[in-house]
Order: C-alpha cells, then structure tokens, then sequence
C-alpha cells in the first residue's frame, strides 16, 4: 500500500483464529472475504476479465495449502481464487512458512517444484531454528515489485557505494560517521526489481542486503577507492551512483597496537582521495552520480553547493540533502532530497520513504542518461 498498490485480503478460516479480518479491512480499506458467496468473489477478484486483480499473494502459505494449489483442490478461499488466478493467467506468488521438517518433505518439495513448474513465483524462506520462516517483509515486498514493476533496466549495469568507511588509530579504535547504507541499498534493490544489474561496494553496514547483488564489502576509504575502479575497469556500468559516506580525513598513522586509555593524545588527520574525482579522470564518458550532504543549510544554499560537481563536470547529477533535517539521512529511513543535474535540471523529492526517494532518483538517472 505505501507503494501505491490497492490490496484485498482473502482469509482462511484458520487465519481468522490469528488475526480479526476486521483488523485487515481497517488496514486496507477493503472488505475481506472469509468465504465465498453468491457474489462469486474469486471471480469478482481473479477471473478473466479486465478488472481482476494485478497478483495473487499467498503469505504466509502453508504446506496444506501449498499441496492443495498442486492438485488443483479448491475448497477454501484462498485456493478457489488461486484455481481462478492460475486460469486466467494472472501472476501468483508464494511465500512458503512452516517447520523445517515439513518444508523438507518429498511431497512438500514436489508440490513446490510442480508449481515453480506452472509459473508460481516462490519465494524462498528464511531457515532458522529448525523453521522454514517467512521472509522479511522488505523481501517479499521486492519480490512483488520486481514482478509487477517496469523493467525498463534491462541489460543496464550499475556501479553502487553504499554505507561508511573507517578510518583506524590503533588495533581496536577507529573513526567513522553515521552513515548505515539505507540510501544506497535502497537504490540497489530499485535498480534490481527493475531489470538491472549491479555491483554494490559496502562499507560496514548492519542492513539485510539484496541477494541478486553483486557485493564487495571494503573497510577504509582506500580499500573503497580501489574496489570502485575494479569494478567500473572490470564491467564498464552504465552509471556510478556514489551515495556512500567515504571519510574525507583519516589517521596519518595507524598504531601497531591497541593505545593505553586514561592519556590524552593528538592524532594527524591526511585528507582522503574524493572518488567520484577519481572515477571521473579515468572515466570521462561515464555517467556519475554524486550525494552532498550539508547540515542546517537553506533550500538555495543546498542547491547551490549540490550544483558545484555538476558544474565543475566530476558529475552528471547529484543529490543534495540536508541531515539537520528531521528524518533526513543518517540513520532514517526517510529522506527528503534535492536532484539537480545539467542543463539546469531540478527536481524536490519530499520526505518520503528511502525506497520511494530511490525511485525518483532513478527515474531522474533514466532520464538523464
């Protein structure tokens, strides 16, 4: 729903011991059906005709429904209008749920096989503590964009940075900033779902990452440096998106060992090479964009100082944003950004959710190109 989809609910008679189907028709703003009537709901919902419903999702789905869908049994709710989905060639999706020991069973494994083989998309489950559990949200999400969603990316690869870098004092200290690659793990799983294909170079990060991408995980700026041009000399992209958050100083020296507390001390910080400077000298042609982050700043100011790497010609398009801001950058999972590009391209994206501003970015980047 947060991505604009129109979602009906249709509930089992053991799912309604879970969860209230008032609870989901507060939540959608839809009726739910719990059984079928004379209205011919799973016709209403997946028949031939040209209102019928865009996907069929079955999450959680059980093994007693996975074999039912197999054997074309339709004596529940959910299975008569997926009986009704499947014949009208209308997409299915499956998020399997159960005990491990179940999801291993030859006939549960064959009925899932049997229905790969007739065009169901399964998505596959998590596997811990002897379950079969079902995915994170954000996953089966991705899968849902990915199969309704364009795929105008087809064929385009994308060099990514996401996330920070670290910058050592001694064996067991280090600096570093905010940044947890929301933003750019935000725009990697956009470009997969629609089509693309992507190396994503990752600082330390904490966050469920796609599992299509192609990931280098680097420490140090250097290391993050060295890993972009590789990848951009090894599989020419069609674009560099640099949203991470690569210190611009680090420690002249690391120490060989972990420093005693309680001493004050002074460390000298070097200034750290800029890589989209980098890429640029050795990559003329190629299509880069760039994150400026400022703090407490107006909208002109952020314009402005967004505007210096396009005009200077390291970058094609940046985005500014301001992390003073309320639910802005680090550590959000908002953003609110300001796209500017050449020929004096400008565009404001509210804050909205970091998947909806990787959207917009893009679709601008597509534009652009």
């Amino acid at each position: 729903m947060r991505h604009g989809a129109e979602v009906y609910c249709v509930m089992s008679a053991a799912g309604q011991k879970i969860i209230h189907p008032h609870l989901l028709e507060w939540a959608t703003g839809n009726p739910v059906v719990t059984e079928l009537t004379g209205q011919i709901e799973h016709i209403a919902l997946a028949g031939k005709h040209d209102e019928h419903v865009d996907l069929i999702l079955i999450a959680p789905c059980t093994a007693n429904t996975i074999g039912k869908m197999a054997t074309g049994i339709d004596d529940t709710p959910i299975t008569t209008t997926v009986s009704s989905a499947i014949g009208a060639k209308i997409p299915v999706m499956v998020v399997p749920a159960m005990h491990e020991s179940m999801y291993e069973h030859p006939i549960v494994i064959e009925n899932i096989e049997k229905l790969r083989g007739i065009g169901v998309d399964i998505v596959a489950p998590r596997r811990e503590e002897a379950k079969a559990k079902i995915p994170t949200t954000d996953t089966i999400v991705d899968r849902v964009i990915a199969r309704l969603g364009p795929r105008d990316l087809e064929g385009k690869h994308f060099t990514i940075t996401a996330g920070p870098t670290r910058g050592w004092l001694d064996h067991v200290r280090f600096i570093t900033n905010p940044s947890t690659g929301k933003m750019g793990i935000a725009i990697a799983k956009e470009i997969l779902s629609r089509g693309g294909t992507i190396s994503l170079i990752l600082g330390p990060v904490s966050e469920e990452l796609p599992e299509e991408a192609h990931i280098v995980t680097v420490d140090s700026s250097q290391e993050m440096l060295e890993a972009v041009m590789e990848e951009i000399n090894n599989r020419e992209p069609t674009a560099f998106i640099s949203t991470a958050a690569v210190l611009d100083y680090t420690p002249e020296v690391k120490e060989d060992r972990k420093r005693p507390s309680g001493e004050p001390y002074s460390i000298k910080l070097t200034p750290t090479l800029k890589i989209i400077d980098q890429v640029r000298k050795k990559y003329k042609d190629l299509f880069i964009v760039g994150f400026k982050v400022e703090s407490g700043v107006s909208d002109d100011e952020l314009e402005s100082r967004a505007r210096v790497k396009v005009k200077s010609g390291v970058c094609d398009m940046v985005i500014g944003n301001d992390a003073k801001r309320k639910g802005v950058a680090f550590g959000a999972d908002t953003n609110e950004v300001l796209i500017v590009g050449k020929d004096d391209y400008r565009k404001i994206v509210p804050l909205s959710s970091k998947r909806e501003i990787a959207v917009k970015i893009i679709d601008a980047v597509l534009e652009k190109l």
